[in-house]
């Protein structure tokens, strides 16, 4: 772990690891919200970094020039983020990390986070994603779950990913970690791909919710609630402005009422922390 920058090592309760990274896999922001929005809810303590240096191209992702007190520059370089906090109501803690995806040396980047799980005594991996998808905003957010490892597959009753194509930092990691044998898992919201440019709540709400069901936890999101029904509301306003676009939409709605996409859906929520828990208490006692 040559590039990560420890401020502090903390001692956890059997840790559960939630990440996101802007970028490639964050259509409309909607997973690195969902973790900064947990992170926030937490009150998580940053306890370390991972240098910059090594894995960013700064023309790509360009560190920020700021002024503190109006006088004095300082430059924010694109860092990624570990902090750490108790899960209310569990017998966990979780490390949270959050940043921009890296362009550069992904092999040696992902040696860094499984170097902090295997050093933190992580039990499980979870990744938040989100992708473009033919879908409509005025329904349900759909999360789909996939896992590598087989175990976590059949117990928590998720799917294996059958995409082949361009990847990004999301699927190095989990092979990195599928290799270093940690139980890995990811969660993806689809996002509809008309208003990609748009920051979506409702998607980063929809992951929140489902991460929250996962870890046997429950969380406030009120914020999100009331973020997710604007955003509906403002999509909706310039949906109906194009008659086009309005039509289109009518076809996913009228497509998402007759197919229910079960490929699509996860487990219930209550059943999935069910089978995790058991999970983990089985890894405890190996």
């Amino acid at each position: 772990m040559d590039h990560v920058r420890w401020q502090d090592r903390p001692r956890l309760r059997r840790p559960v690891l939630i990440a996101a990274f802007e970028g490639w896999n964050d259509a409309a922001d909607s997973a690195s919200t969902a973790v900064r929005y947990l992170r926030d809810l937490w009150s998580a303590t940053p306890f370390a970094t991972i240098d910059p240096e090594e894995f960013y191209d700064f023309t790509a992702t360009r560190p920020q020039v700021r002024l503190a007190q109006g006088i004095t520059r300082r430059i924010d370089w694109p860092e990624v983020e570990l902090s750490a906090a108790a899960l209310p109501g569990t017998s966990h803690d979780v490390v949270v990390v959050l940043g921009h995806e890296p362009q550069l040396k992904w092999r040696t980047f992902s040696d860094q986070v499984v170097g902090v799980a295997r050093e933190l005594g992580v039990e499980l991996i979870v990744i938040l994603g989100a992708l473009l998808a033919d879908v409509a905003h005025t329904r349900p957010v759909r999360v789909s779950g996939t896992a590598a490892d087989t175990e976590l597959v059949r117990r928590l009753k998720l799917g294996r990913s059958t995409y082949e194509g361009p990847t990004g930092i999301v699927g190095v990691l989990h092979d990195a970690f599928s290799r270093a044998h940690l139980p890995s898992a990811s969660l993806w919201a689809a996002v509809p791909h008309y208003v990609a440019a748009t920051p979506s709540p409702k998607a980063a709400l929809a992951l929140v919710e489902r991460t929250a069901h996962l870890l046997s936890t429950t969380v406030a999101a009120d914020e999100l609630h009331l973020a997710a029904a604007d955003y509906d509301r403002q999509v909706s306003e310039v949906v109906a402005a194009d008659d086009d676009v309005a039509a289109y939409v009518r076809r996913l709605e009228a497509s998402a009422d007759d197919d229910d996409m079960a490929e699509m859906e996860m487990v219930s929520g209550d059943a999935l922390a069910d089978e995790l828990e058991r999970f983990l208490r089985e890894q405890a006692g190996d």
